[in-house]
């Protein structure tokens, strides 16, 4: 068994200690935590060298997972290693922690962060969420919105878009920011309600148990599709219970434009994101997507501009996997997400055309047929 400490045993350890992150160069250059090495983990065997045997040795990685592998080999070999429990997350929830122990710092960050987005980022996030709520009509007069917040960069920035659209004279409209666990671990889940709390985001919580029920089920390949649907459904339901008559998730442009190419080339089908769906499940019920005009490059340009760390990729499956930082490296939505990157380099009008591509579609033609008592869907939602 892997030897572990918590972050706070590692502040307290007073010795002459050495403190390795082993996650990518990337996101060691972003931040890691003070005075750490880095010695990436699949390059760690060559460089053992650089390890000593003579001081204690704190292993980060994303979650915890790969430090505790490489701590209980090392130990084995006769070093004094550490697993830090939890990995970087525990440092950056520690980090939240004390911030928020500061209120005039943390309300000043706060204030930064709502500045940022009609002033540093008028262009690239202001105006593209606007004109998706003016253009596709998002948002009608009476409405009661539910802005479901995942805990990502995406639905956190939505989030304070709707603040922001709020403050500035658009206010025929009332939300609610619903936060659904459907299973995270506590670390996760813990991050969401600090970051909710840092940014003034006054968030209503409920619990599920999609996570276990969709790891129950045989489903025989990616628990995607499934987990995504019965999320849907959850939120829809309280939603619903709440009063409101539209949720808003935090999909934006780049999703939009994978999801057609993964429905072409997996699916055989044309299917792409709406700007807004009604429920055929939950009567009167509508879904929304806010930041369907906005980049992703310009999100986390956001995020990183104002230092600010939300989760990743929280879903159970694919969370411990410490070589990619709990995102879904290796899946279908991560090639695809390749591939438009290396054809957007050779034409800047690649991106644009796949996006484009489904709004010349007649959505008034028929939206399926038949073939050999199979229906095929032209249009779908995922």
């Amino acid at each position: 068994m892997a030897m572990r400490k918590t972050i706070e045993e590692l502040e307290q350890d007073t010795r002459n200690k050495m403190i390795i992150d082993i996650r990518s160069s990337e996101d060691y250059e972003k931040e890691t935590y003070p005075g750490a090495v880095h010695i990436f983990w699949e390059e760690f065997e060559q460089k053992l060298s650089q390890v000593p045997k003579d001081r204690p040795v704190y292993l980060l990685c994303y979650t915890g997972q790969k430090s505790d592998e490489l701590a209980e080999k090392l130990t084995e070999q006769g070093y004094e290693i550490y697993s830090i429990e939890n990995g970087f997350h525990s440092y950056l929830r520690l980090k939240l922690e004390r911030l928020m122990q500061q209120e005039d710092k943390a309300a000043v960050t706060c204030k930064d962060v709502e500045r940022s987005i009609v002033k540093r980022f008028r262009k690239e996030i202001w105006r593209p969420f606007v004109k998706a709520v003016n253009e596709y009509e998002l948002i009608k007069d009476g409405d009661r919105i539910a802005v479901c917040i995942s805990g990502g960069k995406d639905s956190m920035l939505m989030a304070k878009l709707f603040q922001e659209l709020e403050r500035h004279g658009r206010k025929n409209f009332d939300v609610e920011f619903l936060v659904m666990n459907p299973g995270y671990n506590e670390v996760n889940y813990q991050t969401i309600l600090d970051n909710a709390k840092l940014l003034n985001v006054p968030i209503t919580t409920f619990t599920s148990e999609i996570f276990d029920t969709v790891a129950k089920e045989d489903i025989g390949g990616s628990p995607c599709y499934l987990c995504a649907r019965m999320r849907r459904g959850y939120l829809y339901s309280h939603a619903k219970e709440l009063g409101c008559n539209k949720i808003a998730l935090g999909h934006h442009y780049d999703d939009v434009i994978e999801t057609i190419v993964m429905g072409m080339l997996y699916g055989g089908q044309i299917q792409t994101m709406m700007p807004k769906l009604y429920s055929t499940n939950f009567e009167g019920m509508e879904l929304i997507r806010p930041l369907y005009l906005v980049r992703e490059k310009e999100i986390k340009h956001w995020r990183d501009y104002n230092h600010l760390h939300f989760i990743q990729c929280a879903c159970r499956f694919t969370e411990s996997c410490a070589s990619c930082g709990g995102t879904e490296k290796g899946s279908k939505r991560a090639e695809v997400k390749e591939l438009i990157a290396r054809l957007a380099q050779q034409s800047p009008v690649i991106e644009k055309n796949i996006f484009r591509s489904v709004e010349n579609v007649n959505l008034n033609t028929v939206i399926a047929y038949k073939k050999d008592g199979v229906k095929h869907h032209f249009l779908d939602d995922y």
